[in-house]
């Protein structure tokens, strides 16, 4: 089945079938306004920096007649989880990240690094890792690229509902070993978000599409 043909507002430029925002006011949005993949020739390609966890690789390609070069993080993707209670208290764990120097509060998340493994079954997984919970009720939220100039990660969020605590912790170590974890009212951690003082990108995007899946029931 092919693409549905989306309407174009009077005066926007249009170029090979594609509404092109150029100078002068943005247009509004049309319904079904989607990102483009494209493949492009990849000329050369090399890591060159092999990291413990992700590498970083330099490609070389053609783009709009010119020869391009490019050096960006290979990431294998995550899986991260909006928790919900039984009282709209989501679960949200503080722990230190190095690069920012922060104790920064964050959802459960981990990397997709199991072969086979989907994200549904990584999200399942890590929930009992990081928090020692279960949870019977799964719903997709979003999938994100989180830093799209820099790497190709790729997280997909989902919201799980109707927890049970498992019956001991998980041993923990490193940055994991002092997890602080508290339950906050889906409510404040907005606020929190909108005001500033919570900035991890992933928990942001996370609690805003949870509080407006249950605001549309």
């Amino acid at each position: 089945m092919s693409d549905p043909v989306i309407p174009v507002p009077e005066g926007v430029p249009v170029r090979e079938g594609v509404p092109v925002r150029e100078s002068g006011p943005v247009p509004e949005l049309v319904e079904g306004l989607r990102d483009e993949p494209l493949e492009v020739d990849v000329t050369a390609t090399e890591t060159v920096y092999a990291g413990r966890v992700w590498d970083v690789r330099n490609d070389t390609f053609r783009y709009n007649g010119d020869d391009l070069v490019r050096q960006y993080v290979e990431h294998p993707g995550a899986a991260a989880i909006i928790a919900l209670d039984d009282q709209d208290r989501v679960l949200l764990i503080q722990q230190y990240r190095h690069p920012i120097r922060h104790r920064d509060w964050e959802i459960p998340a981990g990397l997709l690094d199991v072969a086979g493994e989907s994200p549904l079954e990584t999200a399942k997984r890590e929930l009992i890792e990081e928090a020692d919970l279960t949870a019977d009720d799964w719903q997709p939220l979003v999938s994100i690229f989180t830093t799209p100039g820099g790497n190709d990660e790729v997280v997909h969020l989902f919201l799980a509902r109707d927890l049970t605590p498992l019956g001991e912790a998980h041993a923990r170590e490193a940055e994991e070993a002092d997890i602080r974890v508290e339950w906050v009212p889906l409510a404040d951690a907005v606020t929190g978000v909108l005001e500033g003082r919570l900035r991890n990108g992933i928990l942001s995007v996370g609690l805003l599409a949870a509080a407006e899946k249950l605001r549309r029931g």
